[in-house]
């Protein structure tokens, strides 16, 4: 039963409104598509430019509303810290280079088999743990501690 004015209620759209939603929602999902297929072949590299500077902007808007400030900065301490990253990379891609001469391969593919190999981590030239890092100040196992008992010596 319409209502006592002649409206049904409802919001009526034109041609002209539904062509626009239609076209919002196909850019949409061909934006998330493409969001997608970019996510799946991202580098694992540290931030950059973009990350740093979008969280510098966030942490300076909130001291005092400089997100200008914050971005600007972020972004010089995204690159700084992406090249040096990467010349690490390169660093252990020469390693690499010198145990295993002739092998073919981008300096990233050569920095993961390196760290593969010598158990570091990305960031990380030397190892982290293992049987040939016991760490500072750790005694080697095989080395008696000082005061110990000989298994001749009797008091």
């Amino acid at each position: 039963m319409p209502a006592p004015n002649g409206h049904d209620g409802m919001k009526h759209l034109n041609f002209k409104e539904i062509t626009m939603m239609i076209r919002r929602l196909v850019i949409m999902g061909a934006a998330g598509v493409l969001a997608a297929q970019l996510g799946a072949t991202a580098q694992a590299e540290p931030g950059g430019c973009l990350k740093y500077g979008a969280a510098g902007a966030v942490g300076g808007h909130v001291a005092n509303h400089h997100a200008v400030l914050g971005a600007a900065t972020g972004c010089v301490v995204g690159m700084y810290r992406r090249h040096e990253y990467r010349k690490e990379a390169r660093a252990k891609a020469k390693l690499y280079d010198q145990e295993h001469p002739g092998s073919k391969g981008s300096y990233e593919q050569k920095a993961t088999a390196y760290d593969v190999e010598h158990s570091t981590s990305p960031g990380v030239m030397q190892p982290s743990g293992g049987p040939g890092n016991q760490g500072q100040g750790a005694p080697h196992p095989e080395a008696p501690s000082p005061g110990a008992q000989q298994s001749g010596e009797r008091l």
